[in-house]
């Protein structure tokens, strides 16, 4: 692996501090390969052969049931996925497949466990992700289950507009089907939440938006940091 790529993983809190022989040998083990968009990395109800991080591109997890589908979730670099289903070795409750050209590392899973046991940094590391992603849980579900769609889309725009630099333009980074699965909201509900969303100055060309009246759209939309804030 390139000395650049391995830059880029020890970017991961999961692996910072970690001994440098421990690293070695997890990289050692590791395959990192490029993928086309539309690969399916992993199914649901397979059981994990390795740790999956994202080093370039985007991959989507998602899941089906009944004759339906939802996404779940949109991991971008530099970040893992299916890191439970590997320190459980018990089968992935998701699938995913990648959204564009992506390189992704895949780490075996019994490697990670291995070093898990010798190494009480990254063992460390590995709880503290662990937490995180369940406190990224709790907080989705309450994104859901407390908010009305129009609110949620609300302060999803508020997100993302924080996150492009707060300009008041935000030019979406996934399709408005994909955006609509991910806020639990089917494209109709989604298209009439944008409508209802004129009115507090959200103007929709395309996948830019512009956010002209951002006071009456906050007030509409109540964030609250322990819902949108991803330090807390």
């Amino acid at each position: 692996m390139r000395p650049e790529d391995q830059q880029d993983v020890r970017r991961l809190a999961l692996f910072s501090g970690m001994e440098q022989a421990n690293f070695d040998e997890l990289m050692q083990a590791a395959f990192l390969q490029r993928f086309p968009a539309q690969v399916q990395m992993i199914e649901a109800g397979d059981t994990p052969d390795f740790l999956y991080i994202v080093v370039e591109g985007c991959v989507e997890l998602y899941a089906s049931a009944n004759g339906r589908e939802t996404t779940m979730d949109l991991v971008r670099p530099v970040a893992t996925f299916i890191l439970a289903a590997v320190m459980k070795d018990s089968v992935y409750l998701m699938s995913a497949r990648t959204t564009e050209k992506s390189r992704i590392l895949m780490i075996p899973s019994a490697t990670i466990r291995e070093v898990f046991e010798s190494d009480a940094t990254f063992a460390r590391a590995m709880v503290v992700e662990l937490a995180s992603r369940y406190r990224q849980t709790v907080k989705a579900l309450k994104h859901q289950k407390l908010r009305t769609g129009v609110e949620r889309l609300a302060n999803l725009l508020l997100v993302m507009d924080r996150e492009q630099g707060g300009t008041g333009t935000i030019t979406l980074t996934t399709d408005k089907r994909t955006l609509a699965s991910l806020q639990g909201m089917t494209p109709e509900n989604l298209s009439r939440a944008f409508n209802t969303l004129k009115a507090y100055g959200v103007e929709v060309e395309g996948r830019e938006i512009r956010l002209t009246e951002q006071e009456a759209l906050r007030t509409l939309a109540k964030p609250t940091p322990l819902i949108d804030d991803p330090a807390v």
